[in-house]
């Protein structure tokens, strides 16, 4: 069974992956830019909603009770509550891709706070990332 850290702040995840905190509520992180990092046997449980863009693919990702299903340059979606973390290996990676982490907070008293729960692929009954065109993909980074 994989141990599971709990990471409720923006700013927990950016010590966790050893990236600067610029805002208390919302990171962006291209993990090019940070130093390689080891795949142990952990899943972390977010306190925050966070957008991936996901580079090579190292291992499986644990999500919830199942495998997510993704590529390279794929992007994958974790909203508070869940539970995600690679496939051991004890291995360091030079990681690539980049996240959009924020957290509800951030959201607080607008339009969007009563809409996220709409966006189905925050949900753990969506299992398989979206595939952006190349053209998509230009865009969101």
């Amino acid at each position: 069974m994989n141990k599971i850290v709990e990471i409720n702040q923006v700013a927990d995840y950016n010590k966790y992956v050893g990236a600067d905190t610029l805002h208390p509520l919302v990171s962006v992180i291209d993990f090019s830019k940070l130093p390689p990092i080891r795949y142990v046997d952990t899943c972390k449980l977010y306190g925050f909603y966070a957008i991936y863009l996901r580079g090579a693919k190292f291992s499986d990702l644990k999500y919830g009770e199942s495998t997510y299903d993704y590529q390279e340059d794929s992007l994958v979606f974790v909203a508070p509550g869940q539970v995600m973390g690679s496939e051991a290996d004890g291995q360091y990676h030079q990681v690539n891709g980049y996240i959009l982490a924020f957290h509800p907070d951030l959201l607080r008293g607008t339009v969007l706070e009563n809409r996220m729960k709409d966006y189905s692929y925050f949900s753990y009954s969506v299992s398989e990332a979206l595939y952006p065109s190349a053209e998509e993909k230009d865009i969101v980074i």
